[in-house]
């Protein structure tokens, strides 16, 4: 209900929004020419030309400002509904991250949690690259109760030599009242020159 609440107020303050937007436009355009003008109140065209860029700056600046407002407002409603739907105490979130990445590229990852499927996700280039540049991503967040779990992960890619690889991690972990962060991380055995994937929780 709250989130409803939320969603409705927001649908009127974007409302608002666009009102004021055309209100302020409808008020920087310029007014229908006389039919007739005196000399006495003739404005001299570089007069004119100078004050229309002032205007339209003006109303750029207004319209950019209601951009930022409205994404700052959106910011804040999607961390509402995340604390709304999965609260601290049941929350679980698991990340993805990539180290080197010489001896495999990621193609797709299935996510399990105690034998249920949790996530599929088909990686696109530019997303494996950002994880070869060290970026983390959060690929699922969900609730679980108190008590001992099952993490299971099968990643797919190219593997040494450019051939298709499949391997798979587990791990077993206690989900205590507050929120658990559990991370994915694929690392380079240079050693036996193969890709390895391994789980651990965050302190």
């Amino acid at each position: 209900m709250v989130l409803q609440f939320k969603r409705r107020l927001v649908s009127a303050w974007l409302l608002a929004v666009c009102c004021m937007a055309a209100t302020a436009v409808s008020a920087q355009a310029p007014a229908a020419a006389p039919t007739k003008t005196s000399a006495a109140t003739k404005v001299a065209p570089a007069e004119v030309a100078e004050a229309a860029p002032q205007e339209f700056k003006s109303l750029d600046q207004d319209v950019q400002g209601l951009k930022k407002e409205v994404l700052d407002l959106n910011r804040e409603l999607f961390t509402l509904e995340e604390e709304l739907l999965f609260p601290a105490n049941t929350q679980v979130a698991v990340f993805v991250s990539m180290d080197v990445g010489t001896f495999f590229a990621v193609d797709t990852l299935t996510l399990k949690v105690d034998d249920k499927e949790v996530a599929n996700y088909l990686y696109t280039e530019r997303e494996a690259e950002a994880l070869l540049k060290g970026g983390v991503q959060r690929v699922y967040i969900g609730n679980l109760k108190v008590g001992n779990h099952e993490l299971v992960a099968f990643f797919t890619g190219k593997g040494p030599n450019v051939r298709d690889y499949k391997r798979g991690t587990s791990l077993q972990f206690e989900k205590g009242v507050g929120a658990k962060y559990l991370e994915l991380k694929i690392t380079d055995k240079q050693r036996k020159e193969q890709p390895e994937f391994v789980v651990k929780e965050w302190e």
